[in-house]
C-alpha cells in the first residue's frame, strides 16, 4: 500500500480523500492542516488531522505527500520545503512560473533524493499531455485550447472583492462559432475576446449600486477588460440553488497537415467535461502520487513534470495486465 499524505483540506484535499478511496493500492496515512486540527472533520475513520507544524515528525510515516495548497503564493514555498521531507506531488497552475518552480522544487527534490511532479491536473496536466502528442504527431499545425464551460474560482473571487458584492460565480464559455471554425479545419486566427466569453453570476448586498459594480466587473484589468462580459445579479438563494457546483471542462484541438504537398489535412481534439473540477484533478494527482512513489523506489529524484512520466508508472495494474486489456 502507497501510504498518502494531504496537505490542505479544501475542496482539492476532500477531493483527494474520495480518490483514495477508489484506488486499493493506496491509503490515507494523514491529513494536516493550518487550522486548528479539532476542527478539521475527515471522512476517513481512524486516520488523524495534524498540525502543519507537525509534518516533519511524519516524514517516515507517508510515501506521498499531496499538496493541496493555493498556486499564487501557497505552493511556490510549501512544494520545494516538503520535497526535503517527502515524494511531492502539487497542482501548480500558473502556466508562466512553471519553468522556475520547476527548478526550485527540482534542487530541494534531488539533495534530499526525493521525487516532486508538479503541475498535476487537467490544464497543466491531461491539456498538456495532449499538446505534446498531438504536436509530436502533426508537427506542421496549429494548437487551440478552450476552457469551459466551467466556474473559474479565481474569477469568481475576483468578483468577490468588489465594494457591494454578497457572492458570486464566474463561468469561462467558449464562444460556439470559433470553436467551430477551429473544428472545421479553418485555422483561424483568434484573439482573447473571440475564444471565449465571461458570465457572472452576482448576489449584491442590500442597497449596493448595481450599475458600479456592473461597471467595475466588466472593465477589471487581467480578467474582464479583454472579454465580452454578462452580468446577471440573481437572489442569494438562486445563486445556492443554480450554481452551488464546481463544474469545469474544455477542449484541446491541433490542426495540422500532412503529405507531400500538405494535402491531407487532419484535426486531434481532447475534450473534458468534468462536474467537479477539484475532485477530477484529485483524481489526476493520486494517479501521479503512485508515479512518484514507483519512480523514487526506482531511484529516480529530482522536480518531474507530466511530460517525464511514462504512462505505465500511473496505473495500478503491472505491465503484463496493461498490454492485456489496453494496448
Amino acid at each position: 500500500m502507497i501510504k498518502i499524505g494531504i496537505l490542505g483540506y479544501g475542496n482539492l484535499g476532500r477531493g483527494i480523500e474520495c480518490a483514495i478511496r477508489q484506488n486499493d493500492d493506496v491509503e490515507l496515512a494523514a491529513v494536516f492542516t493550518r487550522r486548528d486540527p479539532s476542527s478539521v472533520k475527515i471522512l476517513t475513520e481512524g486516520v488523524n488531522v495534524y498540525s502543519v507544524d507537525d509534518v516533519e515528525n511524519h516524514k517516515d510515516d507517508i510515501d506521498v505527500m499531496i499538496l493541496c495548497g493555493g498556486s499564487a503564493t501557497d505552493l511556490p514555498k510549501q512544494t520545494p520545503e516538503y520535497a526535503k521531507y517527502f515524494n511531492v506531488v502539487d497542482s501548480f497552475d500558473t502556466h508562466a512560473k512553471i519553468p522556475e518552480h520547476f527548478e526550485a522544487v527540482d534542487a530541494a527534490a534531488k539533495a534530499s533524493g526525493h521525487v516532486g511532479i508538479i503541475s498535476v491536473g487537467w490544464d497543466p496536466g491531461m491539456f498538456s499531455l495532449n499538446r505534446l502528442y498531438a504536436n509530436a504527431i502533426l508537427p506542421d499545425g496549429k494548437d487551440y485550447t478552450f476552457w469551459g464551460k466551467g466556474v473559474s474560482q479565481g474569477h469568481s473571487d475576483a468578483i468577490r472583492r468588489i465594494d457591494g458584492v454578497k457572492d458570486a460565480r464566474q463561468y469561462t464559455v467558449p464562444v460556439p462559432e470559433a470553436l467551430d471554425a477551429v473544428r472545421s479545419g479553418k485555422n483561424p486566427e483568434l484573439t482573447t475576446r473571440e475564444k471565449h466569453t465571461r458570465e457572472c453570476y452576482v448576489v449584491a448586498e442590500d442597497g449596493a449600486d448595481k450599475a458600479r459594480i456592473e461597471n467595475e466587473i466588466k472593465t477589471m484589468p487581467n480578467y474582464f477588460a479583454d472579454y465580452d462580459t454578462t452580468v446577471h445579479f440573481i437572489s442569494e438563494e438562486e445563486l445556492e440553488a443554480n450554481h452551488s457546483g464546481i463544474p469545469h471542462g474544455g477542449f484541446v484541438i491541433r490542426c495540422g497537415s500532412t503529405g507531400w504537398e500538405n494535402e491531407n489535412n487532419h484535426i486531434i481534439e481532447y475534450s473534458l467535461k468534468l462536474d467537479s473540477n477539484p475532485e477530477f484533478t484529485s483524481s489526476v494527482l493520486i494517479a501521479y502520487a503512485r508515479a512518484a512513489y514507483r519512480m523514487n523506489k526506482e531511484g529516480q529524484n529530482g522536480a518531474k513534470t507530466v511530460f517525464d512520466v511514462a504512462p505505465a508508472y500511473l496505473c495500478a495494474q503491472d505491465g503484463a495486465e496493461l498490454r492485456k486489456h489496453l494496448l
